[in-house]
């Protein structure tokens, strides 16, 4: 049986006390539990470490030999623990965020820079992907994601809700006209999503509901395609707020329908595996990201 570091620190308590009864002070314990652990070391290392006599303890041969390096043992252990308490204070290590492209660019990507200023420590490793990946096969610390969750393994941190709404460039508008009421999409490009599906349902009101669905002639799996396909004129689009809010700054982007407009948010969170102990580099990330995001 190996020896503890319980014993190896009674071990050493008793040696720089004096006596059992001040290490069992020092440590506060009892006494006999301060002896039991010193007999229980002295009994697996199968030698006396220790000479009791009516005054005092003497280390042997042995116990001076082992003391030395118990004394490095404990010590190499309080370094360890002062370094993680470091890292809880000045966060470091690689940190693996995974999330859509559009968000990675529009939102991501403009909060780095802020990010590793006030962490230079953690090393920041960003993937972008249009589908939901499993975080554990990909390595991910932490995912973001847009829309409905579904995946209950995983817990999930509301960072943000992006209304939705539809959009078409000056240009396009300049040549086709602007609809005036949901019917007469009919007459226009539209332009949405290969999948999911539910991207392509538009928070107009109708006479049938609240969310037209669009039924595209023109698809692309990124949001980007599509803003992009939007500001070269091509069609009408439905995009979120976070990867737009520039274009319509700017007028090279405008709403269409305003008029018919329902405020309809996409949900966006973080997620990581519920039985990961949450380091602290990722608490730092999703702190940064909510305490900079503007509600929308």
């Amino acid at each position: 049986m190996k020896s503890t570091l319980d014993e190896l620190q009674v071990f050493a308590a008793v040696v720089d006390s004096g006596s059992i009864s001040a290490a069992a002070e020092h440590l506060q314990q009892t006494a006999s539990g301060v002896s039991r652990a010193l007999s229980r070391l002295e009994d697996k290392l199968e030698v006396t470490l220790l000479r009791r006599t009516t005054r005092r303890l003497e280390l042997t041969e042995e116990g001076a030999a082992f003391l030395a390096q118990a004394r490095r043992i404990l010590a190499s252990v309080e370094d360890a623990e002062e370094q993680m308490r470091v890292r809880r204070q000045k966060p470091a290590g690689r940190l693996r965020v995974n999330t859509a492209s559009p968000f990675m660019l529009h939102v991501v990507v403009p909060l780095v820079a802020g990010f590793r200023q006030r962490y230079p420590e953690i090393e920041l490793e960003l993937h972008s992907d249009d589908q939901f990946i499993d975080l554990l096969e990909q390595r991910t610390d932490v995912a973001i994601r847009i829309g409905a969750l579904s995946d209950s393994s995983l817990h999930a941190r509301p960072l943000l809700h992006s209304p939705i709404r539809v959009l078409a460039s000056p240009a396009y508008l300049a040549r086709h006209g602007t609809p005036d009421r949901v019917e007469a999409l009919a007459g226009h490009t539209r332009i949405g999503f290969t999948q999911p599906d539910s991207l392509n349902l538009w928070p107009l009101r109708h006479a049938l509901g609240e969310r037209w669905h669009c039924e595209p002639q023109l698809k692309a799996s990124s949001g980007d395609t599509v803003r992009a396909l939007a500001l070269a004129g091509e069609g009408l689009v439905c995009l979120s707020d976070f990867m737009t809010a520039a274009d319509r700054a700017a007028g090279t982007l405008v709403e269409v329908l305003a008029a018919q407009h329902v405020d309809v948010r996409q949900p966006i969170h973080a997620v990581y595996y519920r039985n990961t102990a949450l380091a602290s580099r990722i608490t730092c990330f999703l702190d940064y990201l909510s305490e900079q995001l503007q509600p929308l």
